[in-house]
Parts: structure tokens; C-alpha cells; sequence
């Protein structure tokens, strides 16, 4: 029996759709340990159950920082949706640097360097951070999820066949959670491969309305494209007593899209075979694989 020791690695935000997504991708792997990142001893009975090493982590509280990296090879940074994403960050990457990590994979957002788009900026922010700290790295920075489309903030999107949006009639570019995920895995069990690396994901660019059509092609019903004023998403933030500096900056963004205003919105990538050996999914692969989830009486 072989005594070397394999590398360890940590994913945040697991029970999350990416991060989950990147366990399932990477748990039949021999050639690594998992540890999956969790705010609570119920959240990790799941991963337990399946002889997944789990970790108490709460971005919040940083004396959670300060242990959860022990014997940490790699980790997946994955943050959630406010401004304090920023100061919880630096704080997970000091406190990885003082432990030995030496890989990290960071989930950001779209845009390219010189973007102007606050919350996608904070992220790049972060992104410096990583290479200033010294880590080898992966910087990751997906377009639109194409999940979106099957609930947002925890409601189901599309109702009785109709989307809604914020965007007036823009085109976006989108990817698949599960290809984000797939790059995630191979960042992380082979990190000498994506070494020092920036990937953006967006392999389809489409408007609502032209999604809508491929729909109801697919699935045989209507669906129609209902776009909704930016202002309707920001009062139902504030309804929802969400976090608002971050808030304010989707908000903006939205206001942007619709405005055709933001460079580069429906720009598309052709780096995902070179980087994972298949091919991205596209809308009609999505809707396809989804059709039970699109249905509606």
C-alpha cells in the first residue's frame, strides 16, 4: 500500500449549486481528499453520508478562518451575494497563506479587466488579492447561469410560461453551472494544467425572447419574454431585506443591460474544449436536458 500523501482540497460554499456541482464532479477521484466547507453540523450529515470530510466555516466569524485550512492543499473560494464578500475574502486568503495553501480556485463574475461593473469588480479585486498574496491560481469568471432560468432567489423563474427579466431586449452571455463546475474540478485536481490562469465562461449568447422561442419549440407550449423595469427587482430586494450595497450594484447593472451599455454583454468563448476535452452546453442542450423542470400545466 502506497503511503503518499494525497493533496487536500477545500471547497467553499458547498452546499451551494457550483460548489455542490464541483464535489459530484470531483468525488470519485482517487488522486485527492475532499473537504467540504459547511456553516453547520446538519449541513454536513449529506456529505458525511457519502465519507466526504466536512469543516465548520462561517465567512462571518473569522475564528472559523483560522482552522479550516489545516493540511489544505487547494481550495475553491466561493462567496455569497453582499459587499462583505470583500473583507471575508482577504481574511479566508490570509488566513490559507499562514496555513500552506498554495492553489486557489476562485469563482468571480463576467467582465473583462477594465470592467466597470461594481460587483463584478470587487470580485477582480479579489482576483488581485489571490496573486499579491503569492498562491498559484485559477480565476474563473462565468457569464449568466443558464440555471437562472429554473428559479432565482429561491422561486421558480418561469411561471405558467412566461420570463421575466430586467434587461429590456439585451443578448447575454450564459453557461451552464455544470461546465463552471467542470472547470472548477480540473483546476483543482490538476491545478499544474490551469496554473496562473484567468477563464471566462460564456458559451451561448442569447436575448429572452429568442430562449422563450427555443422553448416552446422544445417543450411544445408557449413561453413568452415579459421584461420587467430594473426598479421592480430593487423594491423586491428591499422587500426581501436583502443585502443592498450589493443590491444596488446588480440593480444598476440590470438598468445597464437594458441600455446596452455594458461592453462585451453577449460575448461567447471558445476556450472550454481546450480546457476540459468537450463541448459547452448551449440553450438547446440546456432546455433539453431540463424539459421535466420546463413543463408547466
Amino acid at each position: 500500500m502506497s503511503d503518499k500523501k494525497l493533496p487536500k482540497i477545500l471547497i467553499t460554499g458547498a452546499t451551494g449549486q457550483v460548489g455542490s456541482k464541483t464535489i459530484d464532479f470531483l468525488i470519485n477521484n482517487k488522486e485527492i481528499q475532499l473537504v467540504a466547507a459547511v456553516r453547520s453540523k446538519e449541513k454536513a450529515i449529506p456529505f458525511t453520508n457519502k465519507g466526504i470530510e466536512t469543516v465548520i466555516l462561517d465567512f462571518d466569524d473569522e475564528r472559523t478562518h483560522q482552522t479550516v485550512f489545516e493540511e489544505i492543499d487547494r481550495v475553491f473560494i466561493i462567496t455569497g451575494y453582499t459587499v462583505d464578500m470583500l473583507k471575508q475574502s482577504k481574511s479566508l486568503l490570509d488566513n490559507a497563506k499562514k496555513a500552506g495553501v498554495k492553489h486557489v480556485v476562485h469563482l468571480g463574475a463576467c467582465g473583462g479587466d477594465d470592467t466597470t461593473v461594481a460587483h463584478w469588480a470587487w470580485h477582480q479585486l479579489v482576483e488581485r488579492y489571490i496573486e499579491w498574496a503569492g498562491f498559484s491560481y485559477t480565476h474563473l469568471r462565468p457569464e449568466t447561469f443558464m440555471q437562472n432560468l429554473l428559479s432565482y432567489g429561491g422561486e421558480k423563474a418561469i411561471k405558467n410560461g412566461v420570463i421575466n427579466a430586467y434587461v429590456e431586449g439585451a443578448r447575454l452571455s450564459w453557461v451552464d453551472v455544470d461546465d463552471v463546475a467542470l472547470v472548477a474540478s480540473l483546476a483543482l485536481a490538476e491545478p499544474e494544467l490551469h496554473l496562473n490562469k484567468t477563464y471566462r465562461l460564456g458559451y451561448d449568447a442569447k436575448t429572452f425572447g429568442e430562449i422563450a422561442e427555443l422553448m416552446t419549440t422544445a417543450i411544445g407550449k408557449p413561453f413568452k419574454y415579459e421584461p420587467l423595469s430594473p426598479e421592480v427587482f430593487l423594491q423586491s430586494m428591499k422587500n426581501a431585506g436583502a443585502e443592498m450595497a450589493y443590491m444596488n450594484c446588480v440593480y444598476e447593472h440590470w438598468k445597464r443591460y437594458a441600455a446596452g451599455t455594458i461592453p462585451g454583454a453577449d460575448e461567447t468563448f471558445d476556450n472550454f474544449h481546450q480546457i476540459t476535452g468537450k463541448q459547452p452546453v448551449k440553450w438547446v442542450d440546456f432546455i433539453a436536458k431540463h424539459k421535466s423542470e420546463l413543463i408547466y400545466n
